[in-house]
């Protein structure tokens, strides 16, 4: 199933529409009161619940034009979060939210409305549902297809020990695609757990099906009077041989001429639906009725990403996340010249993938659900053919480049970081144990910023480096990234090179294919005692030491193989080394480092910089690294003690 692609020139249209925005907090009196005492909110009627929503949803937009975030997917769900909570009785009965894009109106009504304007800074609220939050956030989420395993753990741990609770998954017609999901539905229809599930289609994955016939079928099937005689009829015909089974099977066929529920029925789920998810009073109807049956119930229903905000409602891709809402220009602002920006990473590797299909028929390009994000979308333009959107099923994608790096295509796969860690098993035993030619292009490598501890990509080189048969890269600037991914590409089997989010140095492109030889670094600052190592794009900073101390700074580049013969040398005329890396500490680039000079029988005075033994919390990018010790002052606070005590006196 795969996702519309929006058109680069849509970007500067967005910008302009998302001044549309409201600057000023509107008039909110019934938020107000359930802000204030939410067990309010569970007593109100229809007229209320819709004016309520008409609030949250104005709420939202003002709160995130003045902090940025994920936007399209909350207004959608603003109808169905009133619903939710206006039905369940939470914290007490569980609401499981899939990848958390939507759970601001959520956030806004549990308590955390004063502190939206802290949304994804620094010790201020978490894009995401976030346990340690609040008692509202049953899980904690931000990668996708996870709510229903989750939630159907919650609902049997409720049953084992005799709580009265209903659990609830809300899951979007993206994240139902992700195996894991199927996974869950599959067992729950075994077990038979006590729980809901919610699939919010907001038909930018699952095709449209049927019309009025459907919705009318659908209000009768949540119906009380149809419900009640079809729990009466299955205690009459279930004592009749073979009756209640004809019954339900003729129920199934009569469901699927008009609804797309079959499959779910198939895997032992009561369907219901598809519903309108903006028609409050019927959601809550539905969910009053739902809420009461036993066994794993299923409720479809269709909502408008963007809902309430017509800019955000043309353009639902471009209006997923934005960035916060600055202040309009006065006429008397003096004007600043604006910066040429360098490219961002992921449009230096879109650039160099369809510079390299025009030349080579056998690049065929790959990615989970991101083609976007990963800067594919004029590939995906220009070379349809050889584009595939798996859509979020990250470890079918990795087998399915080694399937085709079997029969003699060249496969490209772009994949986030954080997302590669779900294809670990398809990596080891499907690629690399093969050694197949399969190129990994992984983007936001190291900290990302604002998304957090469920999106940093704070773990590949260790999980990468110990397995055979890589290569893996870690470019200092954007005109490695394109040479070392030309590297890469041309390396007879597999080979991962990674990049950060965000914009490169702004230095000049070389745009030809040219390449760099595999496991070679390079000094680009000579001093003397101490060396520094560094991995990736926290060279400015390793300069910006070396300079303060003295020190010998080297790009190091390749992570696996490293230039050993480079590292011997450096010994030679250095009393101590210090490797400098955006990622885990415990077995990353330093690590391999340290086991060389072990296995070499070399005594040497040694000092990682990397992510501590901990998850980095969200903030700016560059707070992220401050927090997490990656700095200039870092690095030569980590140097001073291995230094003779003049040398120290000179810090």
């Amino acid at each position: 199933l795969m996702k519309p692609i929006a058109h680069p020139d849509s970007w500067g249209m967005i910008d302009r529409m998302i001044e549309e925005l409201p600057t000023i907090r509107p008039d909110t009196p019934l938020l107000d009161t359930v802000v204030h005492q939410f067990d309010r909110l569970g007593e109100m009627d229809n007229h209320e619940l819709v004016r309520l929503a008409e609030e949250l949803r104005q709420d939202l937009l003002y709160s995130v034009a003045g902090t940025g975030g994920h936007f399209g997917a909350g207004l959608g769900v603003v109808e169905l979060t009133v619903a939710l909570h206006h039905v369940f009785s939470t914290p007490h009965d569980r609401i499981v939210w899939d990848v958390g894009h939507q759970t601001y109106p959520h956030k806004i009504l549990t308590g955390r409305r004063s502190e939206m304007g802290t949304m994804r800074q620094i010790r201020g609220l978490s894009g995401f549902p976030k346990r340690s939050e609040s008692p509202f956030d049953t899980f904690g989420v931000g990668h996708s297809s996870t709510s229903i395993s989750a939630a159907m753990g919650m609902a049997m741990a409720a049953q084992k020990q005799g709580i009265d609770r209903k659990v609830v998954a809300v899951i979007g017609d993206g994240a139902i695609t992700g195996g894991m999901a199927f996974e869950a539905l599959a067992h729950a229809g075994h077990e038979r757990p006590n729980m809901l599930v919610i699939l919010n289609d907001n038909q930018m994955s699952i095709g449209h099906n049927t019309g009025g016939l459907a919705t009318y079928f659908a209000k009768i099937w949540a119906s009380k009077t149809y419900t009640a005689l079809r729990e009466g009829s299955k205690k009459i015909l279930g004592h009749v041989r073979g009756a209640w089974d004809l019954a339900k099977k003729t129920e199934e066929h009569m469901k699927g001429m008009v609804a797309p529920g079959t499959m779910f029925e198939e895997l032992g789920w009561h369907y219901i639906g598809p519903f309108d998810g903006h028609d409050l009073p019927q959601l809550v109807s539905t969910l009053q009725v739902m809420a009461d049956l036993k066994g794993p119930q299923f409720l479809h229903i269709r909502t408008i990403k963007g809902k309430g905000f017509a800019p955000a409602e043309r353009a639902p891709i471009g209006y997923h996340a934005i960035n916060k809402l600055e202040p309009a220009k006065t006429a008397q602002t003096t004007k600043v010249v604006a910066k040429a920006k360098a490219p961002k990473y992921q449009d230096v590797f879109g650039q160099w993938l369809c510079d390299l299909a025009a030349q080579d028929d056998r690049v065929v390009g790959i990615t989970p659900a991101m083609c976007e994000g990963s800067g594919m979308v004029a590939y995906a333009e220009q070379y349809s053919d050889r584009f595939f959107d798996v859509a979020i099923a990250e470890q079918h994608s990795v087998t399915l480049a080694a399937g085709m790096a079997c029969d003699g295509l060249k496969p490209v796969l772009a994949i986030y970081s954080t997302f590669l860690q779900r294809g670990y098993d398809q990596l080891i035993h499907d690629v690399a144990l093969q050694n197949l030619d399969v190129t990994l292009a992984i983007d936001r490598a190291g900290l990302v910023g604002q998304d957090g501890p469920t999106h940093h990509g704070t773990f590949d080189l260790s999980y990468l480096r110990c397995i055979p048969n890589m290569v893996i890269g870690a470019p200092s600037d954007e005109d490695q990234c394109r040479k070392m991914l030309q590297s890469g590409w041309l390396h007879e089997g597999p080979a991962a090179i990674r990049y950060p989010r965000g914009e490169g140095t702004g230095i000049a492109l070389d745009t030809s294919l040219a390449s760099l030889e595999i496991g070679t670094g390079n000094i680009v600052r000579q001093g003397a005692e101490v060396a520094i190592l560094n991995f990736g794009v926290l060279l400015d900073q390793a300069i910006l030491a070396g300079d303060r101390i003295n020190a010998t700074v080297v790009d190091m580049r390749w992570v696996k193989p490293l230039d050993e013969a480079l590292i011997l040398s450096l010994i030679e005329h250095h009393s101590c080394l210090v490797t400098v890396e955006e990622n885990a500490v415990a077995g990353g680039a330093g690590s391999g480092v340290a086991e060389f000079l072990a296995h070499s029988g070399v005594v040497c005075a040694l000092r990682h910089i990397g992510i501590p033994d901990e998850f980095v919390a969200h903030a700016g990018q560059g707070e992220c690294r401050q927090l997490a010790g990656l700095t200039a002052d870092d690095i030569v606070a980590a140097t001073g003690s291995m230094l003779p005590h003049h040398s120290q006196q000179a810090l």
